[in-house]
């Protein structure tokens, strides 16, 4: 019998993968052996590695759902056994995740060469729909100093989020925010928005608390000594990072003490998906999957189903399909996703999962309003929050709920934080108080209403910043109708086909009965099925004919464009024929337009 899995895993650190994420080469190949299967050649370097420059150990498979392996155990186990003998591989079934996927271990000390093989044979098989490496994903906080100080992202003029002004309408009071993060570690200005949450780490050497999964989210410290996530990697003490992360959005209010939460009103469920060195696809899909009412095997049903997820954590690559059909699941089932760009002050593009479909992207701002240094970027960012610029003083950061324990938990106190992982949190308060004041509001309307009332950024951001800086009174006058109400919505339903590398098609919508010009946020909601997104460039097409471009041609090898797009139309006449137009630009994915709406 094999040793476990968890004896052996190797994962790499925070600091490690967060270097590495700037560095590595996102359309490097992997050369199969000589010996190998020719077809491994192909594989892209991203399809193989759990982070840059580390072989994944696991693989997410996705079998078609006439697949007798799509719903057998046995037949996926009998199936990695024969893909391992094809290879010389010792590849095994592990579990089945919530999303119905099979995740398969590869046995020790694999080279980038002998992953490659594995991919390849399962991507040769016709019966499977996909198969992605188990990536590592990581926080996306840097911590700071701990000192007390007033919440300037809640409401200073400049660059706060107008969070006050909201609460005589909306606390968030009957929603349940899902944290999905290093667990909750216990904190008295957090407790009593407590509910049950669950540990979904599977494997003891990244959960560090003794078993696998359970029914206890306790963080207990996600420290790590110097070697242990890689080769030159420093020692790291705990960051009670999902802690801090839940006070942002739930923290008690009225109560005398500590700090104010956006949505205190709300209950937080606290999902464990993060520890020693980070944490995996795999665990944070189905952490996602039973977050918003679907089904994990072996896991008790939920009893806090969450109509928001915050997931301030992510990784390198593209939106997996495995990680896109959970997050399409949650949202199918009404819950609000909502995910952190990234701080790698990069294209989120590059990044997922901020650079999924169906997700509202959160860039964080700085004090004074300006994209944070840290922050990602790009036209997959939908909004931007407060995250806070500690380099320009400790006071500027994100003030919240936090441990003092370096390795194991210790005394509670409350500490200064940046990054997107504190910028998430403040649109998932706002979700709640939105959902909070009109349960009826879907995923769609929830993003759709947070881009339309955005305000300009007071301070510069090159390369994309969303709609704007979030307004959390003016989102929740305009959903309850106790302020301006939302502009008239006009939409094109009738689908059209995308021809491969062929010719734009374009899809007219009629605008009437406005007056004046368009808003300098127009929302344009785009629904495209597509097999390569990155092959898809995408413009708006005004009724003077000025071209605004929503999304050019990438390396994102993801599926399908489901996003809403926000237009600085100030400068066009409202009434008249506005167009879509679509292309593909490159070779082997077709595609279709399925429908796409104006907001003003």
């Amino acid at each position: 019998m094999r040793t476990s899995p968890a004896l052996r895993r190797k994962l790499i650190s925070v600091a490690a993968l967060s270097a590495a994420l700037l560095t590595a080469a996102s359309t490097a190949s992997v050369s199969a052996a000589p010996d190998g299967d020719p077809q491994a050649a192909a594989v892209p370097a991203a399809q193989i590695e759990a982070a840059p420059g580390a072989p994944a150990e696991r693989l997410i498979v996705g079998y078609k759902p006439d697949a007798a392996e799509a719903k057998s155990n046995p037949a996926a186990e009998a199936d990695a056994a024969a893909k391992g003998k094809e290879t010389g591989e010792d590849v095994d079934f592990q579990r089945r995740l919530g999303t119905g996927a099979a995740l398969v271990d590869l046995g020790e000390n694999l080279s980038s060469a002998d992953v490659a093989d594995v991919v390849a044979e399962y991507r040769a098989d016709p019966q499977v729909a996909y198969v992605v490496p188990d990536r590592l994903n990581t926080p996306k906080a840097d911590p700071n100093d701990t000192e007390y100080a007033k919440q300037w992202d809640l409401f200073e003029p400049t660059a706060g989020m107008n969070v006050p002004a909201a609460w005589s309408t909306a606390t968030g009071a009957g929603v349940t925010v899902a944290v999905i993060d290093t667990g909750y570690v216990a904190h008295s200005d957090l407790a009593a928005n407590i509910v049950g949450g669950y540990d979904f780490i599977a494997d003891t050497a990244v959960s560090v608390d003794g078993d696998g999964r359970d029914s206890n989210p306790a963080d207990p410290g996600d420290w790590y000594n110097a070697g242990d996530c890689g080769s030159g990697v420093p020692a790291s003490g705990s960051s009670w990072h999902g802690t801090h992360v839940a006070g942002t959005i739930a923290a008690v209010t009225d109560n005398g003490k500590g700090i104010a939460g956006i949505a205190h009103g709300a209950k937080i469920s606290p999902l464990r998906v993060l520890g020693k060195c980070g944490g995996y696809d795999s665990d944070i899909i189905d952490a996602i999957t039973w977050a918003s009412g679907g089904t994990v095997s072996g896991v008790p049903a939920n009893s806090n189903v969450a109509k928001v997820i915050n997931m301030s954590l992510g990784g390198d690559g593209a939106c997996t399909s495995a990680t896109q059909t959970a997050i399409n699941n949650a949202v199918n089932r009404g819950t609000t996703v909502v995910v952190a760009a990234g701080n790698e002050n990069d294209n989120v593009a590059n990044h997922s999962p901020g650079n999924c479909n169906n997700v509202i992207s959160v860039a964080a701002t700085s004090r004074t309003g300006a994209k944070a240094s840290y922050s990602n970027f790009g036209s997959l960012v939908d909004i931007s929050a407060p995250g806070g610029q500690t380099s320009t003083g400790t006071a500027n950061g994100i003030l919240s709920t936090l441990n003092s324990g370096t390795k194991t938990p210790s005394g509670e106190n409350y500490a200064y934080y940046q990054g997107t992982s504190m910028a998430t949190p403040h649109i998932a308060g706002l979700a709640a108080l939105l959902k909070s004041a009109k349960s009826s509001l879907t995923p769609a309307q929830i993003e759709s209403a947070i881009k339309a009332n955005a305000r300009a950024l007071p301070g510069a951001c090159s390369g994309g910043c969303g709609a704007g800086l979030a307004d959390a009174a003016k989102t929740v006058a305009a959903v309850t109708g106790t302020g301006s109400t939302p502009g008239a919505t006009f939409s094109n339903t009738t689908a059209v086909a995308v021809p491969d590398n062929g010719a734009a098609i374009e899809s007219a919508i009629a605008v009437t009965g406005r007056t004046g010009n368009a808003p300098a946020a127009l929302q344009v909601g785009v629904n495209i099925t597509h097999t390569y997104r990155g092959d898809l460039v995408i413009d708006l097409i005004a009724p003077d004919g000025t071209a605004y471009r929503l999304k050019s041609s990438s390396s994102d090898s993801g599926d399908d464009v489901v996003t809403t797009y926000s237009v600085n139309a100030s400068s066009e006449v409202a009434n008249g024929t506005w167009k879509l137009r679509v292309q593909d630009v490159a070779a082997q994915d077709t595609g279709r337009l399925n429908s796409w709406q104006l907001t003003f």
